[in-house]
C-alpha cells in the first residue's frame, strides 16, 4: 500500500498506479460529498468524475499544509459548486415562493432513525439552490458571506434560502417520520 505522500508524488508523475490509489483510497468519501449537492447518484457520479479530473490537473496546487483530505473535499465542493452552476441553475428554475413553508416547531429526530439513502433523497428533492446554500452553510460550514461571493447572490438570499432549506428538510423528514410510524 502506497502511502499518502507517495501518491499524491505518483500522480504528479502522471502514474497510473499512483491514480489508480487515489482514486481507490477517495472516491467513496468524495461520492459522499458529490451525493449532498446531487439530484441522485448519477449525476454525483458525474460530479465526482468532474472533481477527480480537477484534482489530478490541479494536484501540483496543493501545498502540502494542512489535510489533503480536506483538499480534497474543498475541490470537490467546488466542482459541485461550478456544476450546479453550469447545468442547474436554469434548467429546473421555480419561483422560490413555491417552496415556501414555515417551519413546524417540532423536536428534533433521533440521529439513527433515518438511513443514509433516506436522508441522501430528502436533500435530492430539494430545489438546486436550496441544496446548495444548505450544503455549503450546513455541512460545509462556509459563512453567507463566503456564500453569496462563491455563488454570486446577495448575503440575504443565501440566508433565505438556507432557513426555507431547513423548513422544507423539517417538514419532509417529518412526513417521512409518520410514513415510518414513528411520530403520529
Amino acid at each position: 500500500m502506497m502511502s499518502e505522500q507517495h501518491i499524491i508524488e505518483g500522480c504528479l508523475r502522471h502514474s497510473r498506479k499512483a491514480q489508480q490509489m487515489l482514486w481507490k483510497n477517495y472516491s467513496g468519501y468524495l461520492l459522499g460529498v458529490c451525493m449532498r449537492y446531487a439530484a441522485d447518484r448519477p449525476e454525483a457520479e458525474d460530479m465526482l468524475q468532474e472533481a477527480f479530473m480537477r484534482i489530478f490537473f490541479n494536484l501540483g496546487e496543493y501545498s502540502g499544509t494542512g489535510s489533503f483530505r480536506g483538499w480534497l473535499r474543498k475541490v470537490t465542493v467546488n466542482t459541485a459548486i461550478t456544476y450546479y452552476n453550469r447545468n442547474l441553475r436554469h434548467k429546473h428554475h421555480s419561483d422560490i415562493d413555491d417552496y415556501v413553508n414555515h417551519e413546524s416547531g417540532s423536536t428534533g429526530f433521533e440521529e439513527d432513525f433515518y438511513s443514509a439513502e433516506e436522508l441522501y433523497k430528502v436533500l435530492g428533492e430539494l430545489a438546486p439552490g436550496y441544496r446548495l446554500v444548505f450544503n455549503l452553510y450546513a455541512i460545509e460550514g462556509y459563512m453567507h458571506q463566503e456564500i453569496a461571493e462563491m455563488l454570486g447572490i446577495d448575503v440575504n438570499t443565501s440566508k433565505s434560502q438556507y432557513s426555507r432549506a431547513r423548513a422544507i428538510l423539517r417538514r419532509k423528514l417529518l412526513e417521512l417520520a409518520k410514513l415510518k410510524g414513528k411520530y403520529t
